[in-house]
């Protein structure tokens, strides 16, 4: 156990509250104090209450004194990503077209934690409506990587994962609808979880369609199982919801992977992938083998639906751009707006032929899983680059998903996945692989992830200096 107030993950602060041995309220004035020290060289949130922090551990450190906890994680420092709303704060979702007003209502998932009594202290920053893979917006600025400063920390849950990594709370929040939690998690070094679609309801929408998926991003992996079994209660709001399945995922969590099938591919047959990375995603996969599951390279079998995923996605934001006048757009990320415009050429032939190759790539995995239990890959193909940036400058790329090929297939089939620190690169940098699982086996996803954790714990990022 961290005797570092704001590095206790979650699971050991309830533990700690249990047993009267550490304070809710030291423990947020100690987050609190953190995010002051360190938020500036940072950046990772973008809206921080303190008042209502403070208040919420003191109602929490009265309900522990009289052994009277009202959920799963009650005092937990927690904090939301800033597409979602809080109900009394503005969710501006990094853009300076939304309004600065406070929510009237809490998003489904911050309803939860807020239900188990988690000390909701601020929002972490994202870009301009989630629509990239790095974090900067012209609201906000720039947001860095706590390994490096100079470097990104990927996005759009880049402020979440962040603050994940430098103890800046225990619980995070965060949203995938192309890789947004895998990815930040990846170049941060932190536990990245993205549920099955549906398991964690989603209200309101922040755009049609079902690419995005929420979920944890956290130090440990049983912090994410923790999170994980508050978020997926139900909620009325969600009519794509699935139906509730009463679980507590930090069960089963230390059951190893003995009994485990897994399909490691370096590149899916068409992904440009840094050697130095491949090579310690091959490093990690024969961590499971030494755990005692059966390992084989296997291609999860499809062709790069990039195509595909590029008219599902741009149309998307081609819709929520829809009505916006000049002078709104002027204030708009200008890459967003460029593929909102590449979205106006999809017609409704080329949104049916994405939505087939969609189809097409789910049953493909759904074969797929009858043979491996799980698929293991590279999460990113490379390392964290420059911040400030799109895509690395001279790399010939176009769009941030030319260096992600790894991602959005899986909000395409909506598997559950997540993001697993295996390491560091020459630079050191966090390197991270990724385990897909079948459809709806969260728990299978987890007990792997918590296995490799088990033997290899993650590591956290020394602090850059204070500003």
């Amino acid at each position: 156990m961290s005797e570092d107030l704001t590095m206790m993950s979650a699971t050991e602060l309830v533990a700690s509250y249990r047993k009267k041995r550490v304070s809710p309220v030291a423990v947020i004035r100690s987050v609190l104090d953190r995010i002051q020290a360190y938020n500036d060289a940072l950046n990772a949130f973008c809206l921080v209450d303190e008042e209502y922090a403070m208040a919420s551990a003191k109602a929490a450190e009265d309900r522990w004194e009289k052994g009277k906890p009202i959920g799963l994680v009650d005092g937990v420092p927690t904090t939301i990503k800033d597409t979602y709303l809080v109900k009394g704060w503005p969710a501006r979702r990094g853009s300076l077209t939304s309004p600065d007003d406070p929510c009237e209502e809490d998003a489904a998932a911050p309803a939860r934690l807020r239900e188990h009594g988690a000390v909701l202290i601020g929002k972490t920053t994202t870009p301009e409506f989630g629509w990239k893979a790095v974090t900067d917006s012209r609201l906000t600025g720039i947001t860095r990587n706590p390994w490096n400063t100079e470097r990104t920390p990927g996005g759009s849950s880049g402020g979440a994962c962040v603050a994940a990594a430098t103890g800046m709370g225990a619980l995070h929040l965060g949203g995938d609808g192309a890789g947004s939690i895998r990815i930040p998690a990846a170049f941060c070094g932190v536990y990245g979880f993205k549920a099955n679609y549906g398991r964690v309801p989603v209200y309101p929408q922040l755009a049609p369609g079902t690419l995005t998926h929420l979920g944890p991003a956290t130090r440990t992996v049983t912090d994410a199982a923790l999170m994980l079994t508050v978020i997926a209660e139900p909620d009325t709001r969600d009519w794509l919801a699935l139906p509730y399945e009463k679980r507590d995922y930090r069960m089963g969590l230390e059951e190893g992977v003995r009994d485990l099938h897994i399909g490691f591919s370096k590149n899916f047959g068409y992904a440009d992938v840094d050697p130095e990375i491949a090579d310690l995603a091959v490093k990690a996969t024969a961590v499971f083998e030494d755990l005692g599951a059966v390992v084989e390279e296997a291609d999860p079998g499809f062709q790069n639906p990039r195509h595909a995923f590029d008219v599902y996605y741009y149309s998307l934001f081609t819709y929520m751009l829809e009505g916006m006048s000049d002078q709104e757009r002027n204030l708009l990320d200008p890459g967003l707006v460029e593929i909102a415009e590449e979205g106006k050429r999809f017609g409704v032939r080329d949104l049916m032929d994405a939505e087939m190759t969609r189809a097409a790539i789910a049953r493909q995995m759904d074969r797929f899983h009858q043979t491996y239990d799980l698929l293991i890959s590279p999460q990113v193909p490379l390392a964290a680059f420059e911040a400030g940036v799109e895509f690395p400058r001279d790399s010939g790329m176009q769009r941030w998903l030319d260096w992600s090929p790894f991602t959005y297939p899986f909000n395409f089939t909506g598997q559950p996945t997540a993001t697993v620190p295996c390491g560091f690169n020459h630079e050191g940098l966090p390197i991270a692989i990724q385990i897909v699982g079948p459809r709806f086996a969260e728990h299978i996803v987890l007990r792997a992830s918590r296995a490799y954790e088990s033997v290899h714990p993650f590591i956290m990022p020394p602090l850059p200096n204070a500003t």
